[in-house]
């Protein structure tokens, strides 16, 4: 359950985008996404590594 600290003059449009953020942090909606297709162990190692590989060729270009 989220809790929301709000405060008297807080506008209910404010504590939608409050609950909004929170919700999102927690991860839910991108666990369930994950979940409606099953990717083989291998082919998430695959993609870590090509992330990761595209990352350092991005920080050593920058440099």
């Amino acid at each position: 359950m989220l809790l929301i600290n709000l405060k008297e003059t807080d506008t209910i449009d404010k504590a939608l985008k409050k609950y909004k953020k929170k919700f999102e942090k927690t991860g839910v909606i991108k666990q369930l996404r994950e979940r409606q297709q099953f990717t083989k162990p291998s082919i998430k190692r695959r993609k870590q590594v090509i992330k990761a590989k595209y990352k350092e060729q991005q920080n050593s270009s920058s440099k």
